[in-house]
Protein backbone atom coordinates (compact mmCIF):
# COMPACT_ATOMS: atom_id res chain seq x y z
CA UNK A 1 0.00 0.00 0.00
CA UNK A 2 1.24 3.41 -1.17
CA UNK A 3 -0.29 6.59 0.72
CA UNK A 4 -1.49 9.10 -1.66
CA UNK A 5 0.97 11.76 -0.33
CA UNK A 6 4.14 9.21 -1.36
CA UNK A 7 2.25 8.83 -4.98
CA UNK A 8 2.25 12.34 -5.14
CA UNK A 9 5.40 12.91 -3.86
CA UNK A 10 6.98 10.40 -6.47
CA UNK A 11 5.44 12.81 -9.19
CA UNK A 12 6.81 15.65 -8.32
CA UNK A 13 10.23 14.20 -7.32
CA UNK A 14 10.10 13.13 -10.69
CA UNK A 15 9.71 16.82 -12.35
CA UNK A 16 11.76 18.40 -10.54
CA UNK A 17 14.57 15.92 -11.19
CA UNK A 18 13.59 16.95 -14.73
CA UNK A 19 14.24 20.06 -14.38
CA UNK A 20 17.95 19.27 -13.34
CA UNK A 21 16.48 19.97 -9.85
CA UNK A 22 17.53 17.44 -6.76
CA UNK A 23 14.34 15.31 -6.26
CA UNK A 24 14.14 16.03 -2.61
CA UNK A 25 12.42 19.40 -3.39
CA UNK A 26 9.74 17.31 -5.24
CA UNK A 27 8.21 16.24 -0.96
CA UNK A 28 4.74 16.95 -0.81
CA UNK A 29 3.15 17.48 2.08
CA UNK A 30 -0.60 17.80 2.92
CA UNK A 31 -2.30 21.49 2.00
CA UNK A 32 -2.28 23.41 5.17
CA UNK A 33 -5.18 25.60 3.75
CA UNK A 34 -7.48 22.66 2.42
CA UNK A 35 -10.08 25.26 1.43
CA UNK A 36 -7.84 25.56 -1.58
CA UNK A 37 -6.37 22.15 -2.04
CA UNK A 38 -5.50 19.01 -0.89
CA UNK A 39 -2.10 18.55 -0.77
CA UNK A 40 0.72 21.20 -1.59
CA UNK A 41 4.24 21.22 -3.07
CA UNK A 42 6.41 24.05 -1.54
CA UNK A 43 9.76 22.49 -2.99
CA UNK A 44 10.58 25.57 -5.68
CA UNK A 45 10.86 28.72 -2.34
CA UNK A 46 13.96 26.22 -0.92
CA UNK A 47 14.93 25.38 -4.22
CA UNK A 48 14.70 28.92 -5.69
CA UNK A 49 17.75 29.87 -2.83
CA UNK A 50 19.76 27.10 -3.65
CA UNK A 51 19.61 27.99 -8.19
CA UNK A 52 19.14 31.93 -7.74
CA UNK A 53 16.28 31.77 -9.74
CA UNK A 54 12.85 32.69 -8.59
CA UNK A 55 10.83 30.20 -7.31
CA UNK A 56 7.17 31.49 -9.16
CA UNK A 57 9.87 30.42 -12.68
CA UNK A 58 10.93 27.05 -11.05
CA UNK A 59 7.52 26.11 -9.63
CA UNK A 60 5.73 27.16 -13.27
CA UNK A 61 8.68 25.08 -15.26
CA UNK A 62 8.24 21.89 -12.47
CA UNK A 63 3.91 21.95 -12.98
CA UNK A 64 4.25 21.82 -16.97
CA UNK A 65 6.22 18.40 -16.65
CA UNK A 66 3.39 17.22 -14.26
CA UNK A 67 0.20 17.47 -16.06
CA UNK A 68 -2.40 15.22 -14.50
CA UNK A 69 -0.23 13.05 -13.10
CA UNK A 70 -1.30 9.94 -14.90
CA UNK A 71 -4.95 10.82 -13.72
CA UNK A 72 -3.89 11.53 -10.00
CA UNK A 73 -4.24 14.79 -9.95
CA UNK A 74 -7.57 16.83 -10.88
CA UNK A 75 -5.91 20.08 -10.22
CA UNK A 76 -2.52 21.76 -9.91
CA UNK A 77 -1.82 25.89 -9.68
CA UNK A 78 1.00 27.71 -8.75
CA UNK A 79 -0.04 30.56 -6.10
CA UNK A 80 1.95 33.13 -3.87
CA UNK A 81 5.67 33.37 -3.97
CA UNK A 82 5.38 29.72 -5.37
CA UNK A 83 3.11 27.25 -3.71
CA UNK A 84 1.93 24.53 -5.85
CA UNK A 85 -1.44 23.91 -4.83
CA UNK A 86 -2.98 19.78 -5.88
CA UNK A 87 -6.04 18.69 -6.08
CA UNK A 88 -6.13 15.08 -6.53
CA UNK A 89 -8.82 13.40 -8.77
CA UNK A 90 -11.65 11.72 -7.64
CA UNK A 91 -10.28 8.58 -9.25
CA UNK A 92 -7.42 8.77 -6.87
CA UNK A 93 -9.94 9.53 -3.90
CA UNK A 94 -11.79 6.50 -5.20
CA UNK A 95 -8.98 4.46 -5.17
CA UNK A 96 -7.76 5.41 -1.64
CA UNK A 97 -10.96 5.15 0.07
CA UNK A 98 -11.26 1.74 -1.56
CA UNK A 99 -7.51 0.40 -0.27
CA UNK A 100 -8.69 1.41 2.99
CA UNK A 101 -11.53 -1.21 3.51
CA UNK A 102 -8.54 -3.35 4.17
CA UNK A 103 -6.26 -1.22 6.22
CA UNK A 104 -5.57 -4.07 9.03
CA UNK A 105 -4.10 -6.48 6.81
CA UNK A 106 -2.21 -3.49 3.96
CA UNK A 107 -0.44 -1.18 7.27
CA UNK A 108 2.64 -3.64 7.47
CA UNK A 109 2.91 -2.56 3.40
CA UNK A 110 3.18 1.29 5.08
CA UNK A 111 6.99 1.74 6.06
CA UNK A 112 9.91 -0.83 4.57
CA UNK A 113 11.76 0.24 7.93
CA UNK A 114 11.27 -3.38 9.75
CA UNK A 115 14.02 -3.07 12.42
CA UNK A 116 13.39 -4.95 15.80
CA UNK A 117 12.61 -2.45 18.22
CA UNK A 118 12.66 -3.68 22.21
CA UNK A 119 10.54 -0.88 24.17
CA UNK A 120 10.74 -0.52 28.09
CA UNK A 121 7.91 1.04 29.56
CA UNK A 122 5.58 0.71 32.63
CA UNK A 123 8.37 0.27 35.53
CA UNK A 124 5.89 0.05 38.74
CA UNK A 125 7.22 -0.85 41.93
CA UNK A 126 6.71 -3.39 44.15
CA UNK A 127 4.89 -3.42 47.25
CA UNK A 128 4.23 0.32 45.95
CA UNK A 129 0.48 0.68 44.33
CA UNK A 130 0.59 2.63 40.77
CA UNK A 131 -0.40 5.55 40.48
CA UNK A 132 -0.96 8.25 38.31
CA UNK A 133 2.36 8.57 37.55
CA UNK A 134 2.72 5.67 35.95
CA UNK A 135 0.00 6.78 33.77
CA UNK A 136 1.59 8.31 30.97
CA UNK A 137 4.06 5.90 30.55
CA UNK A 138 1.91 3.06 30.38
CA UNK A 139 -0.43 4.96 27.93
CA UNK A 140 2.38 6.23 25.73
CA UNK A 141 4.68 2.59 25.50
CA UNK A 142 1.49 0.93 24.86
CA UNK A 143 0.68 2.88 21.72
CA UNK A 144 3.66 2.98 20.78
CA UNK A 145 3.88 -1.04 20.85
CA UNK A 146 1.05 -1.41 18.77
CA UNK A 147 2.03 1.01 16.19
CA UNK A 148 5.16 -1.42 15.79
CA UNK A 149 2.48 -4.29 15.65
CA UNK A 150 0.00 -2.83 13.16
CA UNK A 151 3.38 -1.61 10.80
CA UNK A 152 4.48 -4.75 11.29
CA UNK A 153 7.52 -4.03 12.85
CA UNK A 154 9.27 -7.18 14.70
CA UNK A 155 9.11 -6.20 18.31
CA UNK A 156 9.57 -7.08 22.16
CA UNK A 157 8.19 -5.31 25.24
CA UNK A 158 9.79 -5.21 28.53
CA UNK A 159 8.05 -4.05 32.18
CA UNK A 160 10.96 -3.25 34.17
CA UNK A 161 10.21 -3.70 37.63
CA UNK A 162 11.35 -1.77 40.54
CA UNK A 163 11.90 -5.25 43.03
CA UNK A 164 15.36 -5.14 44.29
CA UNK A 165 15.57 -1.58 45.45
CA UNK A 166 15.25 -0.20 49.28
CA UNK A 167 11.85 -0.53 49.64
CA UNK A 168 12.71 -4.62 49.85
CA UNK A 169 14.65 -3.78 53.26
CA UNK A 170 12.44 -1.37 54.82
CA UNK A 171 9.30 -4.40 54.08
CA UNK A 172 11.44 -7.24 55.42
CA UNK A 173 12.39 -4.56 58.56
CA UNK A 174 8.59 -3.39 58.90
CA UNK A 175 7.11 -7.14 59.42
CA UNK A 176 10.08 -8.73 61.55
CA UNK A 177 8.72 -5.98 63.69
CA UNK A 178 5.45 -6.89 63.36
CA UNK A 179 5.68 -10.07 63.53
CA UNK A 180 9.41 -11.47 64.81
CA UNK A 181 8.15 -14.95 65.26
CA UNK A 182 7.73 -15.75 61.66
CA UNK A 183 9.95 -18.50 60.57
CA UNK A 184 11.69 -15.83 57.73
CA UNK A 185 13.81 -14.29 61.01
CA UNK A 186 14.65 -17.55 62.55
CA UNK A 187 18.44 -17.97 61.48
CA UNK A 188 17.88 -21.62 62.49
CA UNK A 189 15.30 -22.17 60.83
CA UNK A 190 15.90 -25.45 58.63
CA UNK A 191 14.20 -26.77 55.42
CA UNK A 192 11.44 -25.08 53.17
CA UNK A 193 8.91 -22.03 54.12
CA UNK A 194 5.36 -21.23 53.79
CA UNK A 195 4.09 -21.30 50.26
CA UNK A 196 1.50 -19.08 51.58
CA UNK A 197 2.71 -15.28 51.94
CA UNK A 198 2.11 -14.02 55.42
CA UNK A 199 0.98 -10.27 53.83
CA UNK A 200 -1.82 -9.08 51.89
CA UNK A 201 -0.85 -6.73 48.98
CA UNK A 202 -3.23 -4.54 51.46
CA UNK A 203 -0.34 -4.83 53.61
CA UNK A 204 2.42 -4.17 52.17
CA UNK A 205 0.65 -0.55 50.58
CA UNK A 206 -0.19 0.18 54.22
CA UNK A 207 3.38 -0.94 55.40
CA UNK A 208 5.47 1.03 53.03
CA UNK A 209 4.59 4.54 53.32
CA UNK A 210 5.03 3.87 57.63
CA UNK A 211 8.40 2.25 57.28
CA UNK A 212 9.66 4.46 54.42
CA UNK A 213 8.86 7.85 56.87
CA UNK A 214 10.54 5.57 60.12
CA UNK A 215 13.37 5.45 57.68
CA UNK A 216 13.76 9.47 56.58
CA UNK A 217 13.38 10.65 60.02
CA UNK A 218 15.54 7.67 61.77
CA UNK A 219 18.72 6.72 60.66
CA UNK A 220 18.96 3.96 62.88
CA UNK A 221 16.00 2.43 60.80
CA UNK A 222 17.35 3.30 57.48
CA UNK A 223 20.78 1.27 58.33
CA UNK A 224 18.49 -1.97 59.87
CA UNK A 225 17.03 -1.34 56.14
CA UNK A 226 20.19 -1.16 54.17
CA UNK A 227 21.68 -3.88 56.14
CA UNK A 228 18.55 -6.03 55.05
CA UNK A 229 18.93 -5.25 51.70
CA UNK A 230 22.24 -6.15 51.51
CA UNK A 231 21.75 -9.75 53.52
CA UNK A 232 18.94 -10.26 50.80
CA UNK A 233 21.33 -9.16 47.95
CA UNK A 234 23.67 -11.88 49.02
CA UNK A 235 21.21 -15.18 49.37
CA UNK A 236 20.15 -14.66 53.03
CA UNK A 237 17.50 -18.28 52.69
CA UNK A 238 14.81 -16.36 54.93
CA UNK A 239 14.79 -12.89 53.80
CA UNK A 240 15.13 -14.65 49.56
CA UNK A 241 11.52 -16.62 50.61
CA UNK A 242 10.13 -13.36 52.01
CA UNK A 243 10.90 -11.42 48.70
CA UNK A 244 9.33 -13.91 46.42
CA UNK A 245 6.12 -13.51 48.50
CA UNK A 246 6.30 -9.80 48.28
CA UNK A 247 7.03 -10.03 44.19
CA UNK A 248 4.75 -12.31 43.71
CA UNK A 249 1.18 -10.81 44.93
CA UNK A 250 2.39 -7.31 44.05
CA UNK A 251 2.79 -8.83 40.54
CA UNK A 252 -0.44 -10.52 40.18
CA UNK A 253 -2.24 -7.36 41.74
CA UNK A 254 0.00 -5.16 39.24
CA UNK A 255 -0.78 -7.29 36.41
CA UNK A 256 -4.24 -6.88 37.34
CA UNK A 257 -4.15 -2.91 36.63
CA UNK A 258 -2.15 -3.23 33.23
CA UNK A 259 -5.39 -5.40 32.43
CA UNK A 260 -7.95 -3.03 33.02
CA UNK A 261 -6.20 -0.41 30.78
CA UNK A 262 -6.17 -3.20 28.25
CA UNK A 263 -2.23 -3.63 28.38
CA UNK A 264 0.52 -6.40 28.13
CA UNK A 265 3.86 -7.09 27.73
CA UNK A 266 6.07 -9.76 26.64
CA UNK A 267 8.14 -10.07 29.67
CA UNK A 268 8.41 -8.95 33.01
CA UNK A 269 11.96 -8.54 34.31
CA UNK A 270 12.65 -6.89 37.42
CA UNK A 271 15.78 -4.99 38.78
CA UNK A 272 16.31 -8.30 40.70
CA UNK A 273 16.81 -10.34 36.89
CA UNK A 274 19.51 -8.05 36.34
CA UNK A 275 21.45 -8.11 39.84
CA UNK A 276 23.61 -11.20 39.46
CA UNK A 277 24.73 -9.92 36.24
CA UNK A 278 25.94 -6.33 37.39
CA UNK A 279 29.79 -7.89 38.82
CA UNK A 280 30.67 -9.02 35.01
CA UNK A 281 29.84 -5.77 33.80
CA UNK A 282 31.69 -3.95 36.57
CA UNK A 283 34.86 -5.99 36.01
CA UNK A 284 34.32 -5.19 32.35
CA UNK A 285 34.08 -1.94 32.43
CA UNK A 286 37.04 -1.44 35.12
CA UNK A 287 39.65 -3.94 33.33
CA UNK A 288 39.24 -1.77 29.92
CA UNK A 289 39.86 1.46 31.93
CA UNK A 290 36.54 2.94 30.95
CA UNK A 291 35.23 2.73 34.68
CA UNK A 292 37.58 4.31 37.44
CA UNK A 293 37.60 5.09 41.37
CA UNK A 294 36.30 8.72 42.72
CA UNK A 295 36.73 9.42 46.11
CA UNK A 296 35.77 5.81 46.80
CA UNK A 297 32.91 5.12 44.14
CA UNK A 298 33.63 3.89 41.12
CA UNK A 299 31.88 5.88 38.05
CA UNK A 300 32.02 6.30 34.01
CA UNK A 301 33.18 10.07 33.11
CA UNK A 302 32.50 11.44 30.11
CA UNK A 303 34.67 13.32 27.81
CA UNK A 304 33.60 16.53 25.67
CA UNK A 305 33.91 15.05 22.47
CA UNK A 306 31.11 12.20 23.57
CA UNK A 307 29.18 15.17 24.97
CA UNK A 308 29.41 17.84 22.31
CA UNK A 309 30.82 19.67 24.34
CA UNK A 310 27.96 19.69 27.34
CA UNK A 311 29.40 19.34 30.83
CA UNK A 312 27.75 16.11 32.19
CA UNK A 313 28.35 14.33 35.24
CA UNK A 314 29.77 11.20 35.41
CA UNK A 315 27.76 7.95 35.91
CA UNK A 316 28.16 6.58 39.18
CA UNK A 317 28.52 2.62 39.23
CA UNK A 318 29.18 2.01 42.61
CA UNK A 319 29.32 3.89 45.99
CA UNK A 320 31.58 4.04 48.18
CA UNK A 321 29.70 1.72 50.34
CA UNK A 322 29.47 -0.91 47.65
CA UNK A 323 25.84 -0.61 46.68
CA UNK A 324 24.81 -0.34 43.16
CA UNK A 325 22.58 2.27 41.57
CA UNK A 326 19.68 2.32 39.02
CA UNK A 327 22.06 2.93 35.91
CA UNK A 328 24.26 0.11 36.95
CA UNK A 329 21.02 -1.73 36.64
CA UNK A 330 20.33 0.14 33.39
CA UNK A 331 23.62 -0.27 31.80
CA UNK A 332 23.64 -4.19 32.22
CA UNK A 333 20.07 -4.42 31.14
CA UNK A 334 21.50 -3.03 27.58
CA UNK A 335 24.12 -5.49 27.57
CA UNK A 336 21.65 -8.26 28.54
CA UNK A 337 19.20 -7.37 25.84
CA UNK A 338 21.21 -6.69 23.19
CA UNK A 339 22.76 -9.56 23.52
CA UNK A 340 19.13 -11.92 24.11
CA UNK A 341 16.91 -9.51 21.44
CA UNK A 342 19.47 -8.04 19.05
CA UNK A 343 17.53 -5.36 18.38
CA UNK A 344 18.30 -2.31 16.32
CA UNK A 345 16.97 0.02 18.66
CA UNK A 346 15.93 0.46 22.21
CA UNK A 347 13.25 2.86 23.43
CA UNK A 348 12.77 3.61 26.77
CA UNK A 349 9.45 5.80 27.88
CA UNK A 350 10.33 7.11 30.72
CA UNK A 351 9.58 10.79 32.58
CA UNK A 352 11.32 13.47 30.85
CA UNK A 353 13.06 14.40 33.99
CA UNK A 354 15.39 11.17 34.01
CA UNK A 355 16.45 12.38 30.73
CA UNK A 356 20.34 12.72 32.26
CA UNK A 357 20.47 9.69 33.71
CA UNK A 358 19.65 8.09 30.18
CA UNK A 359 21.80 10.09 28.97
CA UNK A 360 24.63 9.03 31.58
CA UNK A 361 23.47 5.13 31.04
CA UNK A 362 23.78 5.24 26.52
CA UNK A 363 26.82 7.46 26.93
CA UNK A 364 28.56 4.52 28.75
CA UNK A 365 26.74 2.27 27.27
CA UNK A 366 28.06 3.58 23.54
CA UNK A 367 31.67 3.61 25.24
CA UNK A 368 31.87 0.22 26.27
CA UNK A 369 30.10 -0.83 23.01
CA UNK A 370 27.01 -2.60 24.90
CA UNK A 371 24.63 -1.26 22.67
CA UNK A 372 26.33 -2.68 19.57
CA UNK A 373 25.02 -0.48 16.48
CA UNK A 374 21.62 -0.40 18.08
CA UNK A 375 19.81 3.00 18.46
CA UNK A 376 19.20 3.69 22.07
CA UNK A 377 16.75 6.20 22.39
CA UNK A 378 14.56 7.65 25.53
CA UNK A 379 11.02 8.11 24.77
CA UNK A 380 10.53 11.40 27.38
CA UNK A 381 6.94 12.45 28.48
CA UNK A 382 5.39 15.39 30.82
CA UNK A 383 3.46 15.38 33.75
CA UNK A 384 0.32 14.93 34.88
CA UNK A 385 -1.24 18.16 36.87
CA UNK A 386 -3.78 19.09 38.84
CA UNK A 387 -5.98 21.96 37.84
CA UNK A 388 -3.75 24.07 40.29
CA UNK A 389 -0.83 23.30 37.97
CA UNK A 390 0.62 20.34 40.10
CA UNK A 391 1.22 16.74 39.86
CA UNK A 392 -2.28 15.28 40.14
CA UNK A 393 -3.18 14.35 43.83
CA UNK A 394 -6.64 13.40 45.90
CA UNK A 395 -8.70 15.62 47.48
CA UNK A 396 -6.76 14.24 50.75
CA UNK A 397 -3.27 15.57 49.21
CA UNK A 398 -1.68 11.96 48.81
CA UNK A 399 -1.10 10.35 44.98
CA UNK A 400 -3.78 9.34 43.04
CA UNK A 401 -3.80 5.23 42.80
CA UNK A 402 -4.08 4.32 39.36
CA UNK A 403 -6.82 1.73 40.63
CA UNK A 404 -8.69 4.70 41.95
CA UNK A 405 -8.26 7.05 38.96
CA UNK A 406 -9.70 4.22 36.66
CA UNK A 407 -12.71 3.68 39.17
CA UNK A 408 -12.97 7.27 39.24
CA UNK A 409 -12.91 7.90 35.18
CA UNK A 410 -15.51 4.90 34.47
CA UNK A 411 -17.62 6.07 37.53
CA UNK A 412 -17.70 9.52 35.32
CA UNK A 413 -18.14 7.98 32.33
CA UNK A 414 -21.24 6.76 33.72
CA UNK A 415 -22.86 10.05 35.19
CA UNK A 416 -21.91 10.97 31.68
CA UNK A 417 -24.18 8.27 29.94
CA UNK A 418 -26.81 9.02 32.40
CA UNK A 419 -26.87 12.47 31.22
CA UNK A 420 -27.07 11.71 27.60
CA UNK A 421 -29.29 8.92 27.47
CA UNK A 422 -26.50 6.46 26.20
CA UNK A 423 -27.02 3.18 26.97
CA UNK A 424 -30.71 3.88 28.47
CA UNK A 425 -32.24 0.19 29.08
CA UNK A 426 -29.61 -2.05 28.02
CA UNK A 427 -28.96 -5.41 30.02
CA UNK A 428 -26.49 -3.91 33.25
CA UNK A 429 -23.69 -6.27 31.85
CA UNK A 430 -23.55 -4.22 28.66
CA UNK A 431 -24.25 -0.69 30.30
CA UNK A 432 -21.14 -1.63 32.63
CA UNK A 433 -19.02 -2.48 28.94
CA UNK A 434 -20.30 0.92 27.26
CA UNK A 435 -19.23 2.68 31.06
CA UNK A 436 -15.86 1.04 30.99
CA UNK A 437 -15.75 1.69 27.06
CA UNK A 438 -16.21 5.20 27.64
CA UNK A 439 -14.11 5.83 30.71
CA UNK A 440 -11.03 4.47 29.62
CA UNK A 441 -11.69 6.00 25.85
CA UNK A 442 -11.68 9.55 27.79
CA UNK A 443 -8.69 8.15 30.23
CA UNK A 444 -6.24 6.97 26.80
CA UNK A 445 -7.15 9.38 24.48
CA UNK A 446 -6.76 12.83 27.34
CA UNK A 447 -3.43 11.64 27.40
CA UNK A 448 -2.18 10.76 24.13
CA UNK A 449 -3.67 13.28 22.44
CA UNK A 450 -1.14 16.10 24.26
CA UNK A 451 2.37 16.31 22.60
CA UNK A 452 4.51 13.69 24.82
CA UNK A 453 6.49 15.41 25.66
CA UNK A 454 4.28 18.65 27.36
CA UNK A 455 2.30 18.35 30.79
CA UNK A 456 -1.38 18.32 31.03
CA UNK A 457 -3.90 19.12 32.87
CA UNK A 458 -5.94 16.00 34.48
CA UNK A 459 -9.74 17.82 34.14
CA UNK A 460 -12.43 14.98 34.39
CA UNK A 461 -15.42 16.66 32.94
CA UNK A 462 -13.48 17.66 30.23
CA UNK A 463 -12.48 14.35 29.38
CA UNK A 464 -15.53 12.25 29.67
CA UNK A 465 -18.01 15.06 27.20
CA UNK A 466 -19.62 13.79 24.10
CA UNK A 467 -18.53 16.46 22.51
CA UNK A 468 -15.75 18.31 21.02
CA UNK A 469 -12.29 16.71 20.85
CA UNK A 470 -12.66 13.94 23.70
CA UNK A 471 -12.31 9.99 23.52
CA UNK A 472 -16.11 9.87 24.24
CA UNK A 473 -16.82 11.71 21.24
CA UNK A 474 -14.89 9.55 18.62
CA UNK A 475 -16.77 6.45 20.24
CA UNK A 476 -20.10 8.13 19.82
CA UNK A 477 -19.26 8.81 16.02
CA UNK A 478 -18.30 5.21 15.65
CA UNK A 479 -21.21 3.66 16.92
CA UNK A 480 -23.09 6.09 15.49
CA UNK A 481 -21.89 5.00 12.01
CA UNK A 482 -22.64 1.10 13.10
CA UNK A 483 -26.54 2.09 13.93
CA UNK A 484 -26.58 3.43 10.46
CA UNK A 485 -25.27 0.72 8.76
CA UNK A 486 -27.60 -1.98 11.18
CA UNK A 487 -30.60 -0.04 10.29
CA UNK A 488 -29.80 -0.32 6.63
CA UNK A 489 -29.35 -3.82 6.71
CA UNK A 490 -32.64 -3.93 8.63
CA UNK A 491 -34.39 -2.51 5.77
CA UNK A 492 -32.73 -4.47 3.09
CA UNK A 493 -30.36 -1.79 1.76
CA UNK A 494 -26.86 -2.81 1.10
CA UNK A 495 -23.61 -1.00 0.43
CA UNK A 496 -22.51 -0.25 -3.21
CA UNK A 497 -20.44 0.98 -5.82
CA UNK A 498 -18.33 3.89 -4.21
CA UNK A 499 -18.55 7.19 -6.41
CA UNK A 500 -18.38 10.82 -5.77
CA UNK A 501 -21.39 12.67 -6.57
CA UNK A 502 -20.80 15.71 -4.91
CA UNK A 503 -18.39 18.02 -2.46
CA UNK A 504 -19.74 15.99 0.80
CA UNK A 505 -18.08 12.86 -0.11
CA UNK A 506 -14.93 14.51 -1.74
CA UNK A 507 -14.35 15.96 1.55
CA UNK A 508 -14.85 12.90 3.63
CA UNK A 509 -12.44 10.83 1.33
CA UNK A 510 -10.04 13.35 0.79
CA UNK A 511 -9.53 13.09 4.49
CA UNK A 512 -9.67 9.45 4.54
CA UNK A 513 -6.92 9.57 1.85
CA UNK A 514 -4.47 10.97 4.76
CA UNK A 515 -4.93 8.16 7.40
CA UNK A 516 -1.84 6.08 5.96
CA UNK A 517 0.36 9.33 6.35
CA UNK A 518 -0.45 9.96 9.79
CA UNK A 519 0.48 6.52 10.84
CA UNK A 520 3.68 6.63 9.43
CA UNK A 521 4.17 10.06 10.82
CA UNK A 522 2.83 9.02 14.08
CA UNK A 523 5.30 5.99 13.96
CA UNK A 524 8.65 7.49 12.48
CA UNK A 525 8.16 10.53 15.30
CA UNK A 526 6.99 8.25 17.94
CA UNK A 527 4.06 10.76 18.64
CA UNK A 528 0.63 8.76 18.76
CA UNK A 529 -0.77 12.59 19.33
CA UNK A 530 -0.72 12.75 15.19
CA UNK A 531 -2.89 10.16 15.17
CA UNK A 532 -5.22 11.84 17.84
CA UNK A 533 -5.70 15.02 16.12
CA UNK A 534 -6.47 13.07 12.88
CA UNK A 535 -9.31 10.96 14.64
CA UNK A 536 -10.80 14.11 15.86
CA UNK A 537 -10.76 15.71 12.28
CA UNK A 538 -11.97 12.55 10.68
CA UNK A 539 -15.07 11.82 12.64
CA UNK A 540 -15.52 15.48 12.53
CA UNK A 541 -15.35 15.54 8.88
CA UNK A 542 -18.40 12.19 8.80
CA UNK A 543 -20.30 13.79 10.70
CA UNK A 544 -20.54 17.29 8.13
CA UNK A 545 -21.18 14.64 5.96
CA UNK A 546 -24.08 12.32 8.05
CA UNK A 547 -25.71 16.12 7.96
CA UNK A 548 -25.44 16.90 4.48
CA UNK A 549 -26.48 13.41 3.44
CA UNK A 550 -29.40 12.05 4.55
CA UNK A 551 -28.22 8.21 4.19
CA UNK A 552 -31.28 5.80 5.16
CA UNK A 553 -33.44 8.07 3.96
CA UNK A 554 -31.94 8.25 0.22
CA UNK A 555 -34.31 7.46 -2.43
CA UNK A 556 -31.57 7.40 -5.30
CA UNK A 557 -30.36 3.80 -4.58
CA UNK A 558 -27.11 3.67 -6.39
CA UNK A 559 -26.16 6.91 -4.26
CA UNK A 560 -27.32 5.06 -0.91
CA UNK A 561 -25.39 2.49 -1.44
CA UNK A 562 -22.20 3.76 -2.27
CA UNK A 563 -22.81 6.32 0.91
CA UNK A 564 -23.07 3.26 2.87
CA UNK A 565 -19.67 2.11 1.61
CA UNK A 566 -18.42 5.50 2.18
CA UNK A 567 -19.52 4.84 5.78
CA UNK A 568 -18.25 1.46 6.01
CA UNK A 569 -14.42 2.58 5.20
CA UNK A 570 -14.73 5.55 7.44
CA UNK A 571 -15.65 3.19 10.52
CA UNK A 572 -13.00 1.01 9.56
CA UNK A 573 -10.42 3.59 9.91
CA UNK A 574 -11.72 4.77 13.08
CA UNK A 575 -11.74 1.59 14.74
CA UNK A 576 -8.71 0.45 13.34
CA UNK A 577 -6.72 3.62 14.48
CA UNK A 578 -8.57 3.85 17.71
CA UNK A 579 -6.97 0.10 18.26
CA UNK A 580 -3.75 1.36 17.70
CA UNK A 581 -4.06 3.76 20.86
CA UNK A 582 -5.44 0.93 22.65
CA UNK A 583 -9.45 1.92 22.92
CA UNK A 584 -12.01 -0.43 22.48
CA UNK A 585 -15.57 0.15 20.44
CA UNK A 586 -18.63 -0.99 21.98
CA UNK A 587 -21.23 -1.95 19.58
CA UNK A 588 -23.77 0.20 20.49
CA UNK A 589 -24.69 3.19 23.09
Amino acid sequence: MISVRKKLTGIFSAAFTAEGIDASFGEVAVSNRPDLSHFQCNGALPAAKTLKKKPRDIADAVLSRVTDGGGMIAKATVDGPGFINITVSDALLLEGALELRRIDELASSLIDDKRMTLIDFGSPNVAKPMHVGHLRSAIIGDAVQRLCVYLGVPKVSINHLGDWGTQMGMLICALREKDPSLPYFDEKHAGEFPKTSPVTIDDLETMYPVQSKKCKEDETEMKKALEAISLLQKGHAGYTALWKHFVDISRAQLENEFIALGIRFDFWRGESYYHGKIPSVIDDLTSRGIASKSEGALVVHFSEEETGGKEIAPLLLVKSDGAYLYGTTDLTAVRDRVAEFSPARLLYVVDKRQSLHFTQVFLAATRAAYAKDAELMHVPFGTVNGKDGKPFKTREGGVMKLSDLISMVVGKARERMAEAGVADGYPEAEREHVAKCVGLAALKYADLVNHRETDYIFDLDAFTRFEGKTGPYLLYTSVRIKSILRKAAERGFTPGTLAVTGDPERALMAMLSRYPDVVISAYEALLPNHLCEYLFELAQAFNQFYISCSIINENDAAKRGSWLTLSEVTLTVLVSALSVLGIDVPERM
